[in-house]
């Protein structure tokens, strides 16, 4: 809004314009399998007000039905469909329909038709060309949805192992073989994983869900800083942005570039790895270099607590337990934390 207030004032606009070549003398890479037009509305205009009016009703919607002060949001809550013990298993879904942002959404679109006063033939119009680019830019959700969601509740399960005990989730074997065969240099490599989750998924958040576990995981068995490493993984995941294949996809559509994915990837991966290879390095300085700690535990001491019969050789010392806060008795090793 204050770039339009500028801009119809002339302020900060050059004197000299500049605008594209006729679209005959385009490149083949501008141009998509579908090009979106400008309907001609025969002259009608609308006021700039009435313009803006389905966006600013869309943020007003947003904001009070998520504002915990106010009732509205607790309420559209209410109505919820669930889906207990899915398939037999403790997995349980559900969703709040009233609450979704989509929903938000229908009630502007509803509004925008009474606002700007739109027949039958042009709201039948509108829904049709969007449902087009909805699906095209949507198709992809149908196969990384499912996956993310067997990802996240693979250590729900009933095979037992050899050696006694269930199978673990994949977060929990994945954080396992990274930290025996990578090592202390994992930091480096953590916002890839974060990167790789959001290209997949299409979502920082997915990722986030997906690899957070994981990249804990990895962080308490190579004894670093937990809340680094996962924070290393929300950087990475919000990077991965860039080359998610649902944004990618969606942005072709709004656009007119569908059929030119594979060509905007090959743009984006190149700030993509960039940023990656220095949020990395900063990860290794920071737990390395700096030896930042969890926030929460500070300066910690790693205890090797030995529970055999005491050794005459290791004499046994009343101090502060580092788990428990409380005076304990018994033989341990001190070592700093690396």
């Amino acid at each position: 809004m204050l770039v339009t207030f500028a801009a119809r004032r002339r302020f900060l606009v050059p004197r000299d314009t500049w605008d594209f070549a006729a679209p005959g003398a385009w490149p083949a890479g501008w141009l998509g399998l579908e090009s979106n037009k400008v309907q001609d509305d025969h002259g009608r205009r609308v006021p700039i007000g009435l313009a803006w009016a389905p966006y600013a009703l869309l943020a007003v919607l947003l904001v009070i039905t998520r504002l915990p002060q106010l009732p509205v949001g607790s309420l559209l809550r209410s109505v919820r469909i669930a889906w207990v013990t899915i398939l037999g298993t403790e997995v349980t879904g559900s969703t709040t329909p009233l609450y979704l942002p989509a929903t938000m959404l229908l009630v502007a679109v509803a509004a925008t038709w009474l606002l700007h006063r739109m027949n039958g033939r042009q709201i039948v119009g509108a829904v049709r060309e969007s449902s087009r680019v909805l699906l095209g830019a949507g198709f992809v959700l149908l196969f990384t949805v499912p996956m993310v969601r067997i990802y996240i509740n693979s250590g729900l399960n009933d095979y037992a192992l050899d050696g006694g005990g269930l199978l673990p989730s994949m977060p929990i074997v994945m954080a396992t073989w990274v930290a025996d065969n990578v090592g202390g240099v994992w930091p480096l490599f953590a916002p890839a994983v974060g990167a790789l989750g959001a290209f997949i998924a299409g979502s920082n958040t997915v990722s986030n869900l997906m690899f957070s576990l994981f990249q804990h995981g990895v962080a308490t068995q190579l004894a670093i800083s937990g809340a680094m490493v996962v924070a290393l993984q929300a950087v990475g995941a919000a990077a991965g942005n860039m080359i998610a294949i649902h944004n990618v996809v969606a942005a072709s559509a709004t656009v007119g570039l569908l059929g030119q994915e594979g060509s905007t990837l090959r743009k984006t991966i190149l700030p993509t790895l960039y940023y990656l290879l220095v949020v990395g390095t900063l990860g290794l300085v920071s737990i390395y270099g700096l030896k930042i700690q969890d926030p929460l535990f500070g300066e910690r001491r790693q205890v090797v607590w030995e529970f055999s019969n005491v050794d005459s050789r290791i004499p046994n010392r009343l101090h502060n337990c580092p788990f428990t806060s409380s005076p304990c008795s018994v033989s341990c090793r001190e070592s700093s934390w690396p």
